[in-house]
Formats: structure tokens, sequence, C-alpha cells
């Protein structure tokens, strides 16, 4: 059976598979639905795809099944040891069903060593792996503003241009892992705003001022950012609703600060991701690890006293 790549990606031809019906990826999932795009998707908790299904997205009995039907396939999962085994290692994985010249794109937070594993299991079946994980949380993916980090084959990158950008902005950052490295990179950066966020509120509040003024007056100077209009006001509000889990950002920063090493490369000192990492754990072990990132306010508060 031939398959698109790289005949042109339309809704009228190409079929596209979804594993991983989270927060993120059902609204992702549900702006391709929107757009025509025939989608197969497979959920290890079938009930939680009836949303999906309602909107005319077929539900499959297995991530092969999955594969077998869908020209690219797309992953939205919780961690890497998720990805390996739906993606290569099960008997009814991914990759066994995978026809010849279609894509997996994983949108996960994975580890830039196992997306260059999948990249070479996949090209061993003449298929091809994408490593495509996002930031914008679940507001930027229900508003297809995503930012979407690609790391592969840079023809493949733009081929899936017309899916991506349903999605969001797509940026092709180089071979495979270049995707999953840029989101770490993503990760530490977000995560030290998310700090320095929670203990400017924290601080406000304990000097007596408004927090709502606070940010008012602040966020169009340098202490302005993509982090503050995502999370200030759910901050603020104590809406803790997960867009990201806390404790993938564990997850997250734990590849950050761990990543270099285990490649057997040169050691860099990231102390910042370090001690965000352990705040974020100490979230987790507060019970919260469930909550969105913003609850990391709560960890400070909890230090402060409150």
């Amino acid at each position: 059976m031939n398959t698109p790549y790289p005949t042109p990606i339309c809704p009228a031809q190409t079929r596209v598979g979804w594993i991983g019906i989270g927060v993120m990826g059902s609204a992702m999932a549900a702006r391709l639905l929107s757009a025509g795009y025939a989608l197969t998707v497979y959920a290890r908790t079938p009930s939680k795809s009836l949303p999906l299904q309602t909107l005319g997205a077929r539900l499959a009995g297995s991530p092969a099944d999955v594969a077998r039907t869908s020209d690219v396939v797309f992953t939205m999962l919780g961690h890497p040891s998720d990805v390996r085994q739906i993606v290569m290692e099960s008997p009814a994985s991914v990759l066994s069903g995978l026809n010849p010249n279609s894509v997996v794109v994983d949108h996960t937070s994975s580890h830039p060593a196992l997306a260059k594993q999948i990249f070479a299991a996949a090209r061993e079946k003449d298929c091809w792996a994408v490593d495509a994980p996002v930031s914008g949380g679940d507001i930027g993916a229900r508003d297809g503003k995503l930012a979407i980090l690609a790391g592969g084959d840079g023809g493949v990158v733009e081929w899936l241009a017309p899916l991506f950008d349903l999605m969001g902005r797509a940026t092709y950052l180089g071979g495979a892992g270049s995707g999953q490295s840029c989101k770490i990179a993503n990760q530490i950066t977000v995560g030290a705003n998310l700090v320095g966020l929670s203990e400017g509120l924290v601080f406000a509040e304990r000097a007596g001022l408004d927090v709502g003024q606070f940010m008012e007056a602040v966020r169009s100077g340098a202490a302005g950012s993509m982090v503050m209009e995502l999370f200030g006001e759910r901050m603020i509000g104590r809406d803790f609703k997960p867009g990201g889990f806390a404790e993938y950002m564990v997850k997250d920063l734990g590849m950050g600060v761990d990543v270099v090493e285990e490649e057997g490369e040169e050691v860099v000192a990231l102390p910042g991701a370090a001690l965000c990492k352990q705040l974020f754990s100490g979230m987790v072990a507060n019970g919260d690890g469930k909550l969105g990132t913003q609850g990391l306010i709560t960890v400070i508060e909890r230090m402060n006293g409150k």
C-alpha cells in the first residue's frame, strides 16, 4: 500500500491517527477533526474518547490498528516509558502497524535519545519519525497557538505543515532529538519564570499590595512574560486546573539536569533547573502532582507559612 509522503497532505485523502487524549491531546485532535480530517484514536481508557467520537473520530483497538489505518500518527503521552512502549516495544506498537512512507509524530515531552532511537527504528521500516513536543499549555492547544518544536528530517517536517498549522507554529530545529532538546531548554526557561512569578506574587501580597494591581503594573515592563499572561491570573484566582501536570515538570527538568551527563558529553551546570526541579518535587510530595504547573505558588506559600 502506498502512503502519502511526499504526496501533499489534505483532508480529502490524508488519514490521521491520534494516541494520547488527555487535556492537551484531546484539544489538539479536536482541531484536526474540525478541519475535516478523518481521525482514528486509541485510548487505554476508551470512555475518554467519547467527546472526540462525538466529533467524528473512530476508536481503534490498539496502537497498531491506528497505524494500519493512518498516514500520519500523532502521539501525546505522559512519560518516555509510555512512548517507548506504545511506539516501539509492545506487540501492538505503532511501528508494528505503520505502513511504508507513513509518519509518526511524537508530541510528548520525552528524551532526545529515545527520539533518535524511534527515528532509526522507523527508517528501518521505510517510515519516518518526527519528535515535536509543544509549548503553550491547554489554552494554546485549544486556540491552535502552540509552539511546535520539531526534530527529524526537514523535508518531512515541512510536509507536515498543513497539520501543524492547525495546532500552532512549527519550528524545525534539526535532526532527530532536536525537538526534544529544545523542549527541555524551554522547560528550564518556563520553570524559572514560574518560580519568579510565584515569589513575586507572594512577596507583593506580604508587602500589602493588591496582587492584581501589582501584576497589571509590571506586565508591560521587563517582568512581563508569556508565563505571566498564561498563569498569572490563574495563580491569583487559585485556579490550578492542569494544562500540564506539575509532575511532568519534574520529569522534564530531570531530563534537563541529567541528559547531558547521560549522553556522555561535557556536564553543564544548571543550578536554576536543579532548584526548580526540587521545588516541583516538593509540590508532588505535597500531593499536588496532578495540579497545573501554576500551582508552584503553593510551594512558595508553604515555605512562608501560608
